[in-house]
């Protein structure tokens, strides 16, 4: 089978050379080449209306491809069509670059000007990746092509690490700030989200599972309206049904949601099956919540190494957070940084389960006090991830309108958020 190529060159001579050099590797098949940033994400989504299997497995990006640049068109390639790998052409192939470029979803990169052996290295490399993604989504899966909002998923490093507490927290955080927010519970058969906000409810995810033209008004009509703002798409209540919510069916409904929101936030559980599998590939930041234990350290460490081997996510691309964090013990966060390979979250969650006992009981987590530490950790970890809005804050130190008390919360350190 040969591998379609896409070069996405702005200029007609290095259009020329790139497109001969790439008709004499081995077992490819070049497409026509096209010539800035718009037409290239036309032409995606354009075959990937008709199926998953017409989309080319590589496309080639020149750095000079505008109008966009060429950073910001592979993060929205990447994004959109996450079963295409990306090559980045520059002439730049210094670390820092090559850094920049995988953060922004880049597979590989090749450096100008272009030999024959570097570039079948990469296209190779690349292949696999996409023929080993294809194979995890299924044939005839068909990519979601919505733009939009921001997606994370929150996974737990074992069970009882305080994972679905976390995206409550999170949703909660952004919908307050004035974020238009989705929570979506994909730990499909044993999701607790409707049990932590007092939810008596009908549809779920699965009413949602066989529609391969998800609406607005049928996304509408699945999605529970909570009191707090927040828009709900929840478990199904009887949970083998959760077996319904395909690959592919998740990958519909998250891509449905994020051209809706401008927060989606996903609850995967501790066990990943498909469905939370595609939702961590696509998301914009995976969070693996983990408690400073050995047990659940080693059980994060398992998941990191899963997830890379299945070519989900890498290691480097997801992100740590440490829940019921104490200055004593003796796992400490740079150790967990360590041991997973990696990163952490600079926010921790303090151990202070007392203070939530009342409102989980009651399944009122929405009502945490504001004076709560465990709470305020939660949303100084949104502002963290950039997902509140700061236009919102209403006084020094992160106020977040809407909430009783002073919530700080924590500024990107890239100024975002």
């Amino acid at each position: 089978m040969s591998t379609r190529i896409l070069p996405a060159v702005g200029d007609a001579d290095a259009a020329r050379s790139l497109t001969t050099l790439i008709g004499q590797l081995p077992d490819t098949e070049p497409m026509a080449p096209v010539t800035d940033s718009t037409q290239l994400v036309d032409t995606l989504s354009r075959l990937a209306a008709e199926s998953l299997d017409e989309l080319p497995e590589v496309v080639v990006v020149h750095e000079r491809i505008g109008p966009v640049p060429a950073l910001e068109l592979i993060r929205e390639v990447a994004l959109r069509f996450p079963a295409v790998g990306v090559v980045l052409v520059t002439s730049d192939a210094s670390p820092g670059l090559f850094q920049a470029a995988m953060d922004h979803g880049a597979r590989g990169l090749a450096a100008l000007p272009l030999s024959y052996e570097e570039l079948a290295s990469r296209v190779q490399a690349v292949a696999q990746w996409s023929a080993g993604v294809r194979r995890h989504l299924g044939a005839g899966a068909d990519p979601v092509s919505g733009a939009g909002g921001t997606v994370v998923t929150v996974s737990g490093a074992k069970g009882g690490v305080g994972a679905t507490l976390t995206a409550v927290q999170l949703a909660l955080a952004a919908q307050t700030s004035g974020r238009a927010t989705a929570l979506v519970d994909m730990d499909l058969q044993t999701g607790d989200v409707a049990s932590y906000l007092d939810v008596q409810f009908r549809r779920s995810v699965v009413d949602l599972a066989a529609i391969n033209d998800i609406s607005p008004r049928v996304l509408a009509d699945a999605v529970f309206r909570h009191d707090s703002g927040l828009a709900l798409l929840l478990a199904p209540a009887e949970g083998e049904r959760g077996e319904e919510v395909t690959d592919r069916a998740a990958r519909h409904i998250v891509g449905a949601l994020r051209s809706r929101y401008e927060v989606v936030v996903v609850d995967c559980g501790a066990q990943l099956g498909g469905a939370g599998a595609a939702a961590v590939e696509m998301a914009d930041r995976a969070l693996l919540i983990t408690t400073p234990d050995v047990i659940a350290v080693r059980g994060a460490k398992r998941a990191v190494r899963m997830w890379d081997r299945l070519q989900i996510r890498k290691a480097e691309e997801t992100t740590v957070v440490v829940n019921r964090h104490t200055r004593s013990t003796e796992i400490q966060p740079p150790l967990i940084a360590r041991i997973t390979g990696t990163a952490v979250a600079a926010t921790t969650v303090p151990a202070h389960f007392k203070e939530l006992q009342g409102v989980v009981d009651a399944g009122r987590v929405h009502e945490l006090e504001a004076k709560s530490t465990v709470k305020q950790a939660m949303w100084a970890l949104a502002g963290e991830l950039g997902l509140v809005r700061a236009a919102q804050t209403g006084h020094k130190g992160g106020r977040l309108r809407g909430d009783r008390g002073a919530v700080s919360f924590r500024r990107r350190r890239d100024g975002t958020g």
